[in-house]
């Protein structure tokens, strides 16, 4: 009965974010398969991603899903043969970025076409081209093409058909299973870091939140394909590997008995992979958050002593509101019991404020508990609709003003807690992945194991290596190191 509502909610939400429903223009008689071992010649492709790591992790396999068609990387748009927005629809007027966008990249076309450049295709990709695919393709006639994330393994055969006709659209149909299956064997890596998607969509429905709708349910890939995975990059000298999922510490996916796994025991088995040293995961909601994902944080060392835990408000009123399913004690007493377990552990969250309803006590209540936690890093955001979400239609909507000023008193309660976190790391040595150069000669710039930039004096020689680093100096979004000469 349950799984009824919440499908009928699924289905009336969908409909007002869609208007009305894009058609799979997919027919036998249409369809072309296109060999990824054809020699079609070397074409520019330039990608602009918009919002989370996971979109970064889908902007990475887009490329690699058209590299076998002679598309190489261009930082040039308006140079570029196709152009790909891949758009993330969580904040306020994000669909509205992607019409600017598209605007200029029409101007861009025509200049590129005017000088004899040949044309350029403009896709648009992600979390709006879900929500609003229709839409864009009425509005946008500059677009040629609409995917959805959980399609975009099927680029090569759709660009494929804009070469005969503009208008086609395809929008996902939520078979993440089958993205994954089709997705390229190999992975271009260019440092020691890499994205790893185990998971993707969310089963919470929070009623400010749209990711149900574009992402689809919860659905967890098999451990043996994450292995194969991880091995490969780290063949490829990849030291350091963000899980990734909407939901990530809900993975259930299937290892090789056909059981549940969760997340900590694949974090155990991606510690036994010669050469990977690191292991992080992002993002995770305080529900799913098991005890023995708590001790992995404790017995694992691979395991980065860092965690994004969003919590969203102090306020149990508006964790109510907001379809939570948690309480402000139970993720105070959750923290309690994760900073028991790994005491060296940095914490991160999420916050919105002004969400309706929100009143001068409940912000206060949030303000409180950040007090209690005392974060690492945070990001804050001012509540925004977002069409069709059961919270856009509540009463009581905050005035922008007052948002603001909470907004504003909030990040600063923060940016004190971020400073003071960081000057305990003052006169420490610590274990930095150095993942790129500085800009001044031979200086690098590292992860340390919290996630903090950390710049080193002669140290452009060492990308790739994890090595022992002494922190002297803070800046405003760093840690300024210095080598500890006897051990490089």
């Amino acid at each position: 009965m349950a799984r009824d509502i919440r499908r009928s909610l699924v289905d009336k939400i969908l409909s007002s974010l869609l208007k009305k429903k894009a058609q799979t223009l997919i027919s036998t008689g249409m369809s072309e398969t296109v060999s990824t071992s054809q020699s079609l010649g070397q074409k520019r492709l330039h990608i602009k991603t918009y919002g989370c790591q996971m979109n970064v992790y889908d902007s990475e396999r887009m490329a690699d899903v058209l590299r076998p068609l002679g598309y190489v990387m261009s930082d040039a748009p308006e140079d570029a043969d196709l152009v790909l927005l891949n758009t993330c629809h969580i904040r306020e007027k994000a669909a509205e970025k992607v019409y600017s966008e598209i605007g200029r990249l029409k101007e861009m076309r025509e200049d590129k076409e005017a000088r004899g450049g040949g044309r350029m295709t403009i896709a648009v990709a992600g979390c709006v081209a879900q929500a609003e695919g229709a839409e864009i393709m009425n509005r946008a006639p500059a677009v040629d093409l609409v995917v959805g994330p959980q399609a975009y393994h099927q680029l090569p055969e759709l660009i494929a058909r804009t070469t005969r006709a503009r208008g086609e659209r395809l929008m996902a149909d939520f078979a993440a299973d089958e993205k994954f299956d089709k997705l390229p064997v190999e992975r271009e890596v260019s440092g020691p870091t890499a994205f790893l998607t185990v998971q993707e969509g969310c089963d919470k429905f929070c009623t400010f939140c749209v990711v149900p709708y574009t992402r689809g349910a919860e659905w967890s890939r098999p451990v043996a394909q994450i292995m194969d995975e991880a091995r490969r990059l780290a063949d490829k000298g990849v030291r350091e590997i963000t899980l990734l999922g909407q939901n990530v510490n809900a993975f259930n996916g299937a290892d090789k008995s056909g059981a549940e796994s969760t997340l900590s025991r694949l974090i155990e088995a991606l510690a036994g992979i010669n050469g990977l040293d690191r292991i992080r995961y992002t993002t995770s909601h305080p529900n799913d958050m098991g005890d023995d994902l708590i001790q992995a944080h404790a017995d694992i060392p691979q395991l980065m002593p860092y965690l994004h835990l969003p919590v969203q408000s102090g306020s149990n009123k508006i964790l109510r509101a907001m379809n939570r399913k948690h309480t402000r004690e139970s993720y105070i007493e959750l923290i309690a019991r994760i900073k028991a377990a790994n005491p060296d552990i940095a914490m991160s969250g999420d916050f919105i404020v002004g969400f309706p309803d929100e009143t001068d006590k409940d912000f206060e209540d949030t303000m409180d508990l950040i007090r209690q936690v005392e974060y690492a890093s945070a990001f804050s955001f001012k509540y925004s609709k977002r069409p069709g979400t059961p919270a856009a239609a509540m009463p009581g909507q905050v005035d922008d003003k007052v948002a603001d000023e909470r907004l504003k008193a909030l990040q600063a309660l923060i940016i004190e807690q971020q400073q003071a976190f960081k000057a305990g790391l003052i006169g420490r040595t610590i274990d930095v992945l150095f993942d790129k150069r500085g800009r001044h000669n031979e200086q690098g710039i590292g992860r340390s194991p919290w996630l903090h930039s950390v710049f080193a004096e002669d140290a452009a020689h060492l990308i790739g290596q994890i090595v022992p680093v002494k922190i002297v100096a803070l800046g405003n979004n760093s840690l300024q190191g210095e080598l500890i000469k006897e051990l490089v």
